[in-house]
């Protein structure tokens, strides 16, 4: 994990962009979703402090981790996951996942994305 991994710096991140990609650990809370988190280096960034910050702005998110769209079997309707509390918070598109995937999988997932998204799979930020 890089040493900038930490929470402080991931919001920085979210308010100094619009497009983001996420690639890391995600712990859901089904039993209190605002306190589901992205594992950073130094404490959790919990889907409440994203969705206190302001990503109105915010065209697209994607979320290279585990259950990121996932909600309780119980409840399917009614529980907030991480890509669904992106979009609550503002962006406008998120990209999330369903299942638990592993890190070559998920490399060939963002490759192909990218590569279909961008022509060249690199980002133009002009």
């Amino acid at each position: 994990m890089s040493i900038d991994a930490t929470k402080s710096r991931a919001l920085c991140t979210l308010r100094e962009n619009t497009w983001l990609h996420f690639s890391c650990h995600w712990t859901q809370k089904y039993e209190d979703p605002f306190n589901s988190a992205f594992l950073m280096r130094d404490q959790p960034l919990s889907l409440l402090n994203i969705t206190q910050t302001d990503l109105s702005r915010h065209e697209f998110t994607f979320i290279s981790a585990c259950d990121t769209a996932v909600s309780d079997h119980n409840t399917p309707d009614e529980v907030i996951h991480l890509a669904a509390g992106l979009q609550f918070a503002g962006v406008k598109s998120v990209v999330g996942t369903l299942w638990k995937v592993n890190d070559s999988t998920v490399q060939c997932l963002i490759e192909a994305f990218y590569k279909n998204l961008c022509g060249d799979g690199k980002m133009n930020y002009k």
